[in-house]
């Protein structure tokens, strides 16, 4: 191709084929031909040289120029030109001014070994990124879709599929565990992104997202696509279980009918695809209670008590459905869990009834103790929906009052104790703070309590840093299974009723702030070491 005996015509139809293998512009392919040619030619004539090259695109002709100023004194011949040098070197110059740019003619070379190299990796390199340009218009918009190819090749766990004019990516954490893939395979994936990435695969697909079982669904049941059935809400645990949450928009029919199908047919066809993981489908309600109820299938539920602010469910069952709900190693309850997006807390009758005797009695208590009153009346505020000093310091006259036993002297009195408690309290938790030696950001730190700064305190958590370092989990406390038993995990702050969401916006607004403070102060600081250390743990 950059040899001047070679047929010029031949440059032609080679940026023709290569356009029609690779699908783009044959436009592009010439002017990398362009760029790569000018960039031999740099090392032929000089790299100080601005050369320019342009092939005809009828004849094939190359011609190789180099770009010249037009100045009235020239101070560097190779890149500036006199008007009157420029007008004799050519009469289509005549035309030109000062500050001009021209084109002067290169004579035509043969290129050695190394300038071709050179311009071979120009070109490829340009078709190269020109290829992936263009496989990244056709797919952006098949994200969020099931695409099918041809399993090319496995590479440590991943898996390369070929999708006709380009290749995808299945990373070995998308796989379903298990699953035997072998060269040659037809596969079917979601496509849950597509991105531009200067090297690598820039499709990815997954096997293991609840999205690839709820597009599977979809395209089986008429119903769904139609939108006369939606799908809520889906959880999986690819290659073992999942669930899958489906609301009848047409109160005529029966999502759960239909998506099993006559003699479950459609989920049959979704379970053989999914390598025969078992589906449950689960039909909404806006009553969350009734949903859990399904959710935790097969185990019977007795009651659920239902908490919407915090996103928490207590399910209350009989000891024989108490290993049912959780499922093995947490499996049903962690699934329903994601499924609802609620905190559930799995318990017997008999421990629910304990719980209550405790929260009846801690709250009773306190009253008791902090308000100087007898028991009976104590207890007598705890029945009736009083379960902190806040409530009765928060309360109306009015609303004391209607309590029998309770009068309007009484009532008051209820109130101004709540409020001279309240009132000492809080300053009891400032000394507190100032005792722990709490950091000030911490404690300006938009949402966190004085008394939930104390308890972070006595967990030796002191400063931003030290609670940005935090996990969610961490400070609304949760579950875990260690030996098929399920354990109560308590939160930091689980006793102020924080909810996840809650916890996950104050370590991020914290992370955010240490982030910040870190871009401020980097280089200023002598232990800069440990600054970058602490903060790259913090946003692993």
């Amino acid at each position: 191709m950059l040899n001047r005996r070679a047929d010029k015509l031949e440059l032609l139809r080679i940026a023709e084929a290569v356009a029609l293998e690779k699908s783009i512009d044959k436009e592009l392919i010439i002017n990398s031909m362009e760029t790569g040619i000018a960039k031999a030619a740099k090392s032929k004539f000089g790299q100080e040289n601005e050369i320019e090259v342009k092939i005809n695109r009828d004849n094939g002709d190359i011609g190789i120029f180099r770009k010249l100023l037009i100045v009235e004194k020239p101070e560097n011949i190779n890149t500036e030109i006199s008007l009157k040098e420029a007008t004799t070197l050519n009469e289509e110059n005549k035309g030109k001014n000062i500050g001009d740019i021209i084109l002067q003619p290169l004579p035509s070379f043969d290129f050695g070994r190394i300038a071709a190299q050179t311009a071979k990796q120009v070109i490829s390199f340009n078709v190269r990124e020109a290829e992936r340009e263009r496989q990244y218009n056709d797919f952006k918009d098949k994200k969020d879709s099931i695409l099918s190819g041809i399993v090319k090749r496995l590479e440590f766990g991943n898996v390369i599929v070929d999708l006709g004019r380009t290749e995808a990516i299945i990373q070995k954490n998308e796989v379903i565990p298990r699953e035997n893939i072998k060269a040659g395979d037809r596969i079917k994936a979601y496509c849950y992104d597509v991105r531009r990435e200067p090297r690598g695969q820039q499709i990815f697909l997954s096997r293991g997202h609840p999205k690839f079982m709820e597009k599977l669904f979809i395209q089986e049941v008429p119903e769904i696509y139609d939108g006369l059935i939606e799908i809520v809400s889906s959880a999986r645990d690819p290659g073992s279980r999942a669930k899958i949450c489906v609301k009848a928009i047409d109160t005529s029919l029966d999502p759960v009918g239909a998506c099993v199908g006559m003699r479950g047919s459609r989920v049959q066809a979704v379970v053989n695809e999914l390598q025969g993981e078992k589906i449950d489908i689960v039909n909404w309600s806006e009553d969350p209670a009734v949903v859990v109820s399904n959710a935790l299938s097969p185990a019977e539920v007795q009651r659920v008590n239902v908490d919407v602010d915090n996103k928490k469910l207590d399910v209350i069952l009989t000891e024989d459905n108490l290993s049912k709900a959780i499922g093995r190693r947490g499996q049903n309850v962690r699934l329903a869990t994601k499924l609802m997006n609620y905190e559930i807390n799995i318990m017997t009758d008999q421990e629910d009834s304990e719980k209550r005797q405790i929260e009846f009695k801690e709250k009773t208590e306190n009253f008791v103790k902090n308000l100087e009153l007898d028991e009976t009346l104590g207890q007598l505020l705890v029945a009736e929906g009083f379960s902190s000093i806040d409530d009765i310091k928060d309360s109306k006259t009015e609303a004391l009052t209607k309590i029998e036993g309770i009068e309007e002297n009484t009532a008051k009195e209820l109130i101004e104790r709540a409020k001279e408690f309240y009132q000492k309290d809080q300053e009891e938790i400032s000394n507190k703070i100032k005792e722990l030696g709490l950091d000030n950001n911490l404690i300006k730190h938009e949402g966190l309590t004085p008394g939930m700064l104390v308890t972070l305190g006595e967990q030796k958590i002191l400063s931003l840093t030290d609670f940005a370092d935090l996990a969610s989990d961490e400070l609304t406390g949760g579950y875990d299974v260690v030996k098929g038993e399920r354990i109560k995990i308590k939160g930091y702050l689980e006793d102020f009723a924080l909810s996840k969401n809650e916890a996950d916006e104050l370590i991020m607004s914290a992370r955010n702030k240490v982030y910040k403070d870190w871009k401020m102060n980097y280089g200023k600081e002598k232990n800069e070491v440990n600054i970058i250390w602490k903060f790259k743990e913090i946003h692993k």
